[in-house]
C-alpha cells in the first residue's frame, strides 16, 4: 500500500492527511503540537464563525483520526532523506519510517526542506510548484515555509489539500478530484 508521511500537524498537514487518509493511501502524520493555532482565534476561516485555535486543531485531529491517520503525537521528525523509492523519516526517538511520499508542513521552519535538497526561491521560501510538490520528486512543501508572509489557516489548509489532490492523482494515474455528494453521507 503507498504511505505518505506528513511531517507537521497544523492545518496543511491535517488537510494532506485528511484527503490521502480518506482516499485510502496508508497516512502518518508526525506532530510535535507546536502550531501557531494555538495561539489564535479563526474568524476569518470559511464555514467557521468563531472557534479557539486550539479548539480547531483538536477538531482536525479528531477527523483524522475517524479515517484512520496514524498520528504520532509529540514526535519530532529529526531528518527526512530519500531512500530507494521514496523517503526515510527519522524521529527523535531513533525510529525510521519509509514513505512512498512526504508532505512537509513545519510551518516557517524550512530546515528539513533544505536538509532534503529541496530547492528555495530567492525570497527563502522553498520553492513549490500549483500542486506544492518541491523540487525532490514526491516532497511537498506547504503553508507558511512556502510563503513568506502569507500565514493563514485556510491557505495553509488548502495547501495541504493541494498536495494531498496531486499524490492522489499521481496514485490513480489520472486527475484526482475528492468531490463528495449529499447521497455521501448518508
Amino acid at each position: 500500500m503507498t504511505h505518505v508521511a506528513v511531517v507537521g500537524g497544523g492545518p496543511a498537514g491535517l488537510s494532506a492527511a485528511l484527503f490521502t487518509a480518506k482516499n485510502d493511501l496508508e497516512t502518518s502524520v508526525f506532530d510535535t503540537d507546536e502550531t501557531w493555532l494555538h495561539k489564535a482565534h479563526l474568524f476569518n476561516y470559511l464555514g467557521i464563525d468563531s472557534e479557539d485555535g486550539s479548539a480547531f486543531v483538536e477538531d482536525a485531529r479528531e477527523q483524522v483520526d475517524g479515517f484512520g491517520v496514524d498520528r504520532h503525537q509529540d514526535t519530532e521528525v529529526t531528518g527526512v532523506s530519500e531512500s530507494g523509492d521514496g523517503f526515510a523519516v527519522a524521529t527523535e526517538d531513533g525510529d525510521e519510517f519509509h514513505a512512498d511520499y512526504v508532505v512537509l508542513a513545519t510551518g516557517a521552519d524550512r530546515d528539513l526542506a533544505e536538509d532534503l535538497g529541496c530547492e528555495f526561491t530567492e525570497g527563502g521560501v522553498v520553492d513549490v510548484d500549483v500542486t506544492m510538490e518541491t523540487s525532490v520528486q514526491d516532497a511537498y512543501a506547504t503553508g507558511a515555509m512556502v510563503r513568506a508572509e502569507e500565514w493563514q489557516a485556510v491557505i495553509s489548509a488548502g495547501d495541504g489539500a493541494a498536495a494531498a489532490l496531486n499524490v492522489l492523482s499521481k496514485e490513480k494515474g489520472e486527475h484526482f478530484h475528492d468531490f463528495d455528494t449529499p447521497a455521501d453521507a448518508e
